[in-house]
């Protein structure tokens, strides 16, 4: 008797919260048709897996990798490459995979200031100021932690990707969604969609989807939605001075926090076709605003309290921009002087 083979499925957590894999669970009994229908081979949040049993496996014998979190260290990197190598389909999943997300936002600053930051601020208790190392020596042997890298990247710029499922996390009935094609698929009674598809979201923006009314106000400031009493339930929250991000991002969440009067902080990534998620939403939020000299169009600018949070929150990794200025210069200054001092025999 012939018994036939499960394909199997791998999910890893890079450089990210956690959300993704909580979002997975949370499709609830759905999780038993992974089960039924694939081989958990990898997944380290969820069962005991090492590294050195991927790095046994065939290459291509995982069908489908579902990766999360962006890539912050080299231990990042060696598992993003060891899954593709692995893996006939790999998706970016979830906001840091495909954009960079809220890790993303430290590429703003240089690795020494993150570091000062985090080990010297006044909730860490530090005196000895001690900072990470790669490679330190103990009685017992040498012990070695991932390298922390001058910037965040996305999945897509260290390895090929099959497809991207954005969101900060997808959302579950989404990906309970993609889950029932790849079955589909499986089952020869569904097609994959074509490589490089953005896939569990809309084609349009949350702006499409939302019901609030349009093309009504224009403003003179732009305001916290705390400090913006009452919020009209019917009317645009831009259009209300209450910065939302609708109009530059992809649809598939049905408008849930502009239906709920919060605005759009953008997690599911820039909508179709747009090339900048930033400078989508600079032109969109210019568009609302009831001013002509620049003084004054620069005094309503201004009354964004994060421009670089507001526009770059889920996508600056991804972004034209990738990375701030001192994440590429005070690293850039400090390899080039290591490789001087190399170079003169220090």
């Amino acid at each position: 008797m012939t018994t036939s083979v499960k394909p199997k499925f791998a999910m890893y957590w890079a450089a990210s919260c956690g959300g993704c894999e909580i979002a997975v669970l949370n499709i609830h009994e759905k999780i038993l048709d992974v089960d039924a229908n694939f081989e958990v081979v990898f997944w380290p949040v969820a069962m005991d897996a090492k590294y050195k049993d991927v790095e046994a496996m065939e290459d291509g014998s995982i069908l489908l990798t579902l990766f999360n979190g962006g890539i912050r260290n080299d231990e990042n990197e060696h598992i993003a490459k060891l899954l593709r190598q692995k893996s006939k389909i790999l998706v970016a999943f979830g906001s840091c995979a495909c954009e960079g997300c809220i890790p993303g936002l430290a590429n703003f600053s240089s690795r020494q200031e993150i570091f000062d930051t985090y080990y010297e601020t006044i909730s860490t208790d530090n005196p000895e100021h001690l900072r990470p190392q790669s490679h330190y020596k103990m009685p017992e042997g040498e012990v070695n932690i991932p390298e922390f890298y001058p910037v965040l990247k996305t999945l897509d710029q260290v390895v090929d990707v099959d497809y991207y499922m954005p969101g900060c996390p997808p959302e579950s009935h989404q990906i309970a969604a993609v889950i029932d094609l790849v079955i589909q698929v499986l089952q020869g009674k569904a097609e994959l969609p074509p490589k490089g598809a953005v896939i569990g979201v809309g084609n349009s923006t949350v702006c499409d989807e939302c019901t609030r009314k349009r093309n009504v106000r224009s403003i003179t400031a732009f305001r916290r939605i705390q400090d913006l009493a009452p919020v009209d339930p019917e009317i645009c929250l831009l259009e209300q001075g209450i910065p939302c991000n609708g109009s530059a991002t992809r649809s598939g969440c049905n408008a849930r926090c502009p239906s709920a009067g919060a605005q759009c902080i953008g997690c599911y990534g820039p909508a179709e076709g747009v090339l900048d998620y930033g400078a989508r939403l600079i032109s969109a939020f210019a568009s609302v605003i009831d001013a002509k000299e620049p003084e004054e169009i620069e005094r309503i600018l201004d009354g964004i309290p994060d421009p670089a949070g507001q526009f770059y929150r889920f996508s600056l990794a991804g972004s034209l921009l990738k990375a701030g200025v001192p994440a590429w210069k005070k690293n850039g200054q400090a390899k080039h002087a290591a490789e001087r001092q190399r170079g003169q025999g220090k």
